[in-house]
């Protein structure tokens, strides 16, 4: 399966200055909701990633993903997975878990998102289902920015940036090395370029 062909192919691949949810600015951006508002490819991809976390052994009771930006990837995810799935959310700023959503203790918890950059929600999410008594077993994407690194992947990165647990797995399709930069090392607003948000213009 060719990841980055399937993201071409949805116009899902963009150039430009973005600023990621991360805070980081990149030339590039993955829509990953281009590839998932169809409901087949969105199939395909979660079964793919399904088969390899199935692979791996690990036990997964439920899928949690941040919204927005995870749900649709997680709940795709949760049901090739034969698992059920719940989504975290921010409510003034603070990552909770909400309408009616419950983690039993010891629950094993795979967080899932579209697309893995620091994995910093991911780690919010994580944290919101672990202090009400829920494990986390590892972590999920449909690609990998190349900060993280990523399970079974020949590309190792040093890490340095990364959020995310380093003892638990992290599962996806590809890595999508694309480089990013901090807002105050932007060579891109050095040049006077202003960095947008995906979706503030139609993206």
């Amino acid at each position: 399966m060719n990841i980055t062909q399937i993201y071409k192919n949805a116009n899902a691949l963009l150039e430009g200055h973005f600023l990621l949810s991360s805070g980081r600015h990149s030339p590039f951006y993955l829509q990953s909701a281009k590839v998932l508002e169809n409901p087949k490819v969105a199939q395909e991809l979660a079964t793919a990633l399904a088969q390899i976390i199935k692979d791996s052994a690990l036990q997964v009771d439920c899928v949690c993903s941040p919204a927005l930006g995870g749900i649709l990837a997680g709940y795709e995810l949760a049901r090739a997975l034969e698992v059920r799935f719940i989504f975290t959310e921010r409510v003034n700023g603070v990552m909770t878990l909400r309408r009616g959503f419950e983690v039993k203790e010891d629950e094993k918890i795979l967080v899932c998102e579209d697309i893995i950059t620091t994995g910093g929600s991911a780690m919010e999410s994580a944290k919101v289902v672990e202090n009400l008594g829920a494990k986390v077993v590892g972590y999920a994407a449909l690609a990998n920015r190349g900060i993280c690194n990523r399970y079974q992947s020949p590309n190792h990165f040093e890490a340095k940036e990364c959020k995310l647990n380093p003892s638990l797995p992290l599962f996806a399709l590809e890595d999508f090395v694309f480089e990013t930069f901090e807002a105050e090392n932007c060579p891109l607003c050095q040049q006077g370029s202003t960095a947008i948000k995906p979706g503030s213009r139609g993206n």
